[in-house]
């Protein structure tokens, strides 16, 4: 999540403190090389997406996904989360999933014309009425999130994407995909089952496992609905599984990675921030930036503390028994990736650079980054040695490149650019490779390829969609506006000796450590009474609350008599300058 001022700048922050500051121009945007070679890669992206893109149209559109050796295409959506493929529907034709998927990159890269024809065949297309069994957690972040960032974007006034053909039917179709998520989480624990019929509901005899991320990443994009529609039944499902699941962690803070939604039990204990896992941390966080409840964040801060205690092994992070703290697993996972990126997000830079250069000199000793990899025995996982075209590492890369501008993040990007032309590019679009060391490759062209590999590549070396815009991306890469709108009240506490009491004739006020201090202070007793007088370099914030959309809305601060400005969170603050 970016938050981009007007004004020339970059930005840092602060350890577990969310806060923008100040933009100033980086090296990398002052040399002419480097400009020339943002604008050459960022064209090179832009050719990757459209091969991808106009291939999957060609041989595949309207089903879910392309396989580009065969030119042909597969009805996946039934399969995604399915790895024994079972109980698949025989009349499901697919959801133009792909499609679905592509609408904010279109957006993001300028093409509005495509967008909008896009949109307007969905809207008069696209049905949920289906006998298909889907796995919720996929279909939410992928087809649910998709619809929903697609309807903000088409209804953003700035964009001027579509002109009077509009009618909200994206959120109408989000809306009825939505209703039709509600009777998988009819359960005693009140956690959803992992798989829904969207026409039929939950299937006799239905699995009750589940995964942590499962049940724990559905808020960002069901929050989002509710805010959207009014309908607060979506927010408040999700809502109830996430603090259900929270309950659930041990003494230690930690959380395993499968469970019975029945029953409420553990099924594995071991885990760590890979699949299964990952993006719980991430909604956590995201989710405080999105909607500003303070409850988030004291779940997020235990649990990353908790994270960083007991799985981080110098750069590396193995996984560990949630019981116990020990460590079970020596190995590095592919998805792990995205823990650089959610890391910048709370200014944990030093830690987030360490780990994203040992992932990419994993990425650059096998030419791309492998599924799983045995860190005790220094090799390939013997089973799992595919690359599907995944996001992560060109997400953290992105990440990193934007909080702190070094050019080197931009020869990363130059890197996983060309591997994939080199070892993923075909003819019929971009193929999956199923073993690193041969560089053998699978028909398979997965939709998040299109949502989130080339847009996160594409904005590392063009930012120009951030620019005076603030926008969190979900864990499938669609982009959600941080709207003051969407905000509850300030948050009570992040962290507590970031807090301090300022007493009024009238009542105790709790105001931010940063903010209300006397600058310079002067300390004038008369009598038992200590009465502390700013200098005239003190300018409040707008709001009381420290509230803010824009720089513009913060003041000076009491003691450095520095220029406060606006985090991403949308709190004033004196933050970390470079």
């Amino acid at each position: 999540m970016f938050r981009f001022p007007r004004n020339c700048g970059t930005w840092v922050l602060i350890f577990l403190v969310i806060s923008p500051t100040i933009f100033c121009k980086s090296m990398s945007e002052l040399d002419p090389r480097w400009a020339a070679k943002k604008r050459r890669m960022s064209e090179k992206v832009r050719n990757m997406f459209y091969h991808a893109y106009d291939n999957y149209m060609t041989y595949a559109f309207p089903h879910d996904e392309l396989k580009p050796l065969t030119k042909t295409y597969t009805d996946s959506l039934v399969e995604l989360g399915n790895l024994k493929l079972e109980r698949l529907p025989q009349e499901y034709n697919g959801s133009a999933l792909t499609l679905v998927e592509s609408l904010s990159s279109l957006v993001i890269m300028g093409n509005n014309t495509e967008f909008e024809r896009a949109v307007l065949w969905l809207s008069e297309n696209l049905t949920f009425d289906i006998d298909a069994r889907i796995n919720l957690f996929e279909c939410n972040i992928r087809v649910l999130g998709g619809l929903v960032s697609a309807h903000i974007l088409a209804t953003d006034s700035t964009n001027r994407l579509i002109q009077g053909n509009y009618k909200n039917q994206l959120l109408s179709l989000a809306d009825d995909l939505g209703r039709r998520f509600l009777p998988a989480f009819d359960t005693p624990t009140g956690l959803p089952y992992a798989w829904i019929n969207l026409k039929y509901g939950v299937m006799e005899n239905e699995t009750t496992e589940t995964s942590t991320s499962g049940c724990g990443s559905l808020i960002l994009e069901m929050g989002a609905l509710s805010r959207l529609t009014g309908d607060p039944s979506f927010e408040s499902a999700a809502l109830r599984a996430l603090r259900k699941l929270w309950g659930m962690r041990s003494s230690l803070n930690l959380l395993g990675t499968t469970l019975d939604v029945e029953t409420g039990d553990w099924i594995e204990y071991s885990s760590g921030i890979g699949a299964g896992v990952d993006s719980f941390y991430e909604y956590l966080i995201k989710a405080h930036i999105l909607f500003g409840r303070d409850d988030f964040w004291r779940m997020f801060q235990s649990a990353y503390l908790a994270v960083q205690k007991y799985f981080r092994h110098g750069s590396w992070y193995h996984e560990a028994d949630m019981r116990t703290g020990q460590a079970t697993y020596w190995q590095l996972t592919s998805l792990q990736a995205f823990w650089p990126g959610l890391q910048v997000l709370i200014g944990d830079i030093t830690a987030a650079n360490s780990s994203h250069r040992e992932f990419f000199s994993i990425w650059e000793k096998f030419g791309v980054l492998p599924e799983r990899y045995l860190l005790d025995r220094q090799m390939l996982h013997p089973t799992e040695k595919y690359y599907p075209l995944r996001p992560e590492l060109a997400e953290s890369t992105f990440y990193l490149y934007h909080a702190t501008k070094d050019p080197w993040y931009l020869e990363v990007g130059e890197s996983i650019v060309d591997s994939l032309n080199l070892y993923a590019k075909v003819e019929g679009g971009f193929a999956s490779i199923r073993d690193v060391t041969t560089m053998e490759l699978e028909d398979h062209q997965h939709s998040f390829f299109l949502a989130e590999t080339c847009k996160y590549l594409y904005l590392l070396f063009d930012d120009s969609f951030l620019v005076d815009r603030n926008y969190i991306f979900t864990t499938e890469g669609h982009p959600l506006p941080v709207l003051s709108a969407w905000h509850e009240r300030l948050p009570e506490t992040y962290i507590p000796s970031n807090w301090t009491f300022v007493e009024s004739e009238q009542k105790a006020k709790r105001v931010s450590a940063m903010s209300l201090q006397v600058c310079p202070a002067i300390t004038l007793k008369s009598g038992h009474v200590s009465e502390k007088v700013e200098s005239v370099c003190h300018i409040p914030d707008v709001r009381e609350d420290h509230r803010c959309l824009v720089d513009e809305d913060c003041g000076t601060d009491a003691i450095s008599c520095r220029r406060r400005s606006c985090s991403m969170a949308g709190y004033c603050g004196l933050w970390l300058f470079i």
